[in-house]
C-alpha cells in the first residue's frame, strides 16, 4: 500500500521561531545567574514592535531589552528590508509567578507546574531515530540558513520555510515525492538564479541522491516572489510551531509549547523525557517505533499515567516495556530534571530545527543499560 506523509520546518528568521527564540534567549540568560529561576516568556512580534510578557520569578537581574536586540541581529534582521535590532520598539511586561502555581512547584512538594499530557516518540527511519520527513525538513531550513550567513547564496533573507513529503510502500520508506523551499529574498535577486542555487547548494547537499527520481516534484518559491518577510509580513508568536518543534505529525503532542519555559514546567521537561524513553526503546530493539504518554496534575509529584503504544512493533511485550520504563525512570519533575540535567542547558540550542534528534542534548543520550 502506497501512502504520502508530509512534515515542514521553518528557519530561525521566521516570525514565530524568531519569538521562540527571543523567549529562550531570555530564559537561558535568567538560568545563567539563577539555576531556580522560574519562568513562562511569551513574545510577540509585529512590523517593528517586540512585546515580551508573561512570568519570570529570580533573583537574576537582567536587561532583557539587551537581550532581545542581541537575538534579533543574531538572526540576521538587520533592518535593509526587514525588522531592525536597531530601531524596533521593545515593550516589556513581566510579572511573577503566579503563587497559586508556586505552591505546588516550590522545594517542599517538588510537583508539576500544570497539569496535561506529554508525548514523546522515536522510529528507526533515520540514524537519529526521528521520522525520515521532520529529519530531512530540518536539514534543509537548517542549510537554507547557513548558506545565507556563510553568503554561499547572495541575496538571501532570514525567513523561510521547507517541507518534505515522503512516500512510503507498506511502511517502508520507497522515495521523496515533494520538497518545497520558500525563501524570503532581495528585490533584485534574479528568480531563475535563486532556483538553480537553492537546487545546488542546499536540495543537493541535504536529500540523499537515492531518494530523488525523475518523479520528484521540487518547488522553490511557488509563488515566484518573497521579499517582505519576518514580522514584516506576517506576526509572529511564542509557541506556534509545536509540531516543527516534535515530530512532524508522525506523533501526537499534548499542546504545550516548550519555549520560554524552565524546566519545572512539565510541557518542556516531560515532553523532553518522554523522548528521552521512547528514543530508548527503540535503540535497544524493544520496538522499531515508539510513542509515550506521560500525564500530571498540577502540584502531584507522581504522573498521573504513563501509556506506551509501539503500533505492533514490539519485540517483547508492551507490559515488559512499561515495567521497564517505571523501573528505570523517575518521572517526578524533580526526578526529570535531575537525569536530564534541566538546570544546566543553553535552551538557545533547542529552539531551532527541532528539539529532538539533535546530538549533545540529554535527552537524546541512549543508556548502557536499560
Amino acid at each position: 500500500m502506497k501512502k504520502l506523509f508530509t512534515s515542514e520546518s521553518v528557519t530561525e528568521g521566521h516570525p514565530d521561531k524568531l519569538c521562540d527564540l527571543i523567549s529562550d534567549s531570555i530564559l537561558t540568560a535568567y538560568l545563567r545567574k539563577d539555576k531556580d529561576t522560574r519562568a513562562g516568556i511569551e513574545t510577540v512580534a509585529g512590523k517593528n514592535n517586540i512585546f515580551i510578557t508573561g512570568e519570570i520569578t529570580s533573583s537574576a537581574k537582567i536587561d532583557i531589552e539587551k537581550v532581545v536586540k542581541a537575538t534579533i541581529k543574531s538572526i540576521g534582521y538587520l533592518g535593509k528590508q526587514d525588522l531592525d535590532y536597531k530601531t524596533c520598539k521593545i515593550i516589556v511586561d513581566i510579572s511573577k509567578q503566579s503563587e497559586d502555581i508556586a505552591l505546588g512547584t516550590n522545594d517542599n512538594i517538588g510537583g508539576a507546574g500544570d497539569q496535561g499530557m506529554m508525548f514523546g516518540y522515536a522510529c528507526n527511519e533515520t540514524p537519529e531515530l526521528m521520522p525520515l520527513s521532520i529529519s530531512l525538513a530540518h536539514a534543509l531550513t537548517k542549510r537554507l540558513t547557513d548558506v545565507r550567513k556563510k553568503s554561499i547564496i547572495s541575496g538571501l533573507g532570514p525567513d523561510g520555510k521547507t517541507q518534505v513529503t515522503v512516500e512510503y510502500n507498506d511502511d517502508r520508506i520507497s522515495r521523496i515525492d515533494t520538497i518545497i523551499i520558500s525563501t524570503e529574498h532581495e528585490e533584485s535577486k534574479d528568480i531563475e538564479t535563486l532556483k538553480t542555487e537553492i537546487i545546488k547548494e542546499v536540495i543537493n547537499k541535504e536529500i540523499p541522491s537515492d531518494l530523488i527520481d525523475g518523479n520528484t516534484k521540487i518547488l522553490i518559491n511557488p509563488t515566484g516572489r518573497f521579499v517582505i518577510g519576518g514580522p514584516l509580513g506576517d506576526s509572529g508568536l511564542t509557541g506556534r510551531k509545536i509540531i516543527v518543534d516534535t515530530y512532524g505529525g508522525h506523533a501526537r503532542h499534548g499542546g504545550g509549547a516548550f519555549s520560554g519555559k524552565d524546566p519545572t514546567k512539565v510541557d518542556r521537561s516531560a515532553s523532553y523525557m518522554a523522548r528521552h524513553i521512547a528514543k530508548n526503546i527503540v535503540a535497544h530493539h524493544y520496538a522499531d517505533k515508539c510513542e509515550i504518554q506521560i500525564s500530571y496534575a498540577i502540584g502531584i509529584k507522581e504522573p498521573i499515567a504513563v501509556n506506551i503504544n509501539t503500533f505492533n512493533t514490539n519485540k517483547i511485550s508492551e507490559d515488559e516495556i512499561l515495567e521497564k520504563i517505571l523501573k528505570t525512570f523517575d518521572l517526578t519533575p524533580r526526578g526529570i530534571i535531575k537525569h536530564l540535567k534541566l538546570r544546566n542547558i543553553d535552551y538557545t540550542k533547542t529552539t531551532n530545527y527541532g528539539h529532538f534528534g539533535k546530538k549533545d542534548l540529554p535527552w537524546e543520550n541512549v543508556l548502557s543499560d536499560f
